[in-house]
């Protein structure tokens, strides 16, 4: 048996795209409670800091606290999504439901399998991003210069 070299780059193929479209089509069964999960935790703490906290504190050079922590906040749904994604929920197709056991006697590589679950937890990532941010659009906190431009 031939020994593969550990540092080469990996071998992809665009078959990496339907075990994407696996997880895909899996996670359509449960987009709703996936969705509120992913949204619950960073909106509890926007609203408790923000508006519970954001009154003590006040304005932070002229912009709301609730403003300050808005972006914040995006940005943490979406790494979280991806963590999660990229540990939690990865490692239970791995090693919990054998389920890249059976992908890959198909003809998929792990190559391709470690790629289909990058690309998949970088689309929960953007859309738990997006859901987030349009919450916080809802409320008139998303503009440019709502924080941005003042928080320099």
């Amino acid at each position: 048996m031939a020994r593969r070299n550990v540092f080469a780059p990996p071998s992809l193929s665009l078959r990496w795209i339907a075990v994407w479209r696996r997880n895909a089509l899996v996670w359509q069964k449960l987009a709703i409670p996936s969705i509120l999960g992913n949204l619950a935790d960073p909106l509890i703490m926007l609203f408790g800091l923000g508006y519970g906290l954001g009154a003590m504190v006040g304005e932070l050079q002229g912009t709301s606290y609730f403003a300050f922590l808005a972006a914040g906040f995006v940005a943490t749904s979406t790494m979280y999504a991806a963590t999660f994604e990229s540990l939690f929920s990865a490692f239970s197709r791995m090693h919990v439901q054998r389920t890249w056991e059976a992908i890959v006697n198909a003809p998929v590589t792990l190559d391709d399998v470690l790629a289909g679950e990058y690309a998949w937890a970088a689309t929960k990532a953007l859309a738990a991003g997006a859901c987030m941010l349009v919450i916080v659009a809802a409320f008139g906190y998303a503009g440019s210069r709502t924080c941005f431009s003042r928080c320099r």
